[in-house]
């Protein structure tokens, strides 16, 4: 069976936030963390592996919005049945591009 990113994301049930985490994309790149949720509860959602940063845990890249329409890019990892947000930026031109073109084919 060939589970892809989004299916491991449907098996989620929630995020895991501590000391590491919670407020850093905030103070580095003006993102809170509620928005950094809002993007994998919205739709397109466009996620791809990271294989450059998975050194020692898989990681992945997530294009998404807010609910306010704010595009973001945010990695994040899988533990266990939770979503680990690593880094939230807002997207760049390459990175609208491509989910816009996502966008379209829903």
């Amino acid at each position: 069976m060939n589970v892809t990113i989004l299916d491991r994301l449907a098996w989620c049930i929630g995020f895991d936030w501590d000391a590491g985490n919670t407020g850093k994309n905030k103070l580095t790149h003006g993102v809170s963390d509620a928005e950094c949720e809002q993007v994998f509860l919205n739709r397109p959602l466009v996620a791809s592996p990271d294989t450059e940063h998975s050194r020692t845990e898989v990681r992945f890249h997530a294009l998404g919005q807010t609910s306010e329409g704010r595009r973001l890019m945010v990695v994040f990892t899988i533990r266990g049945r939770l979503v680990r947000i690593v880094s939230a930026r807002d997207m760049s031109r390459k990175e609208r591009r491509v989910y816009e073109a996502n966008e379209r084919q829903e």
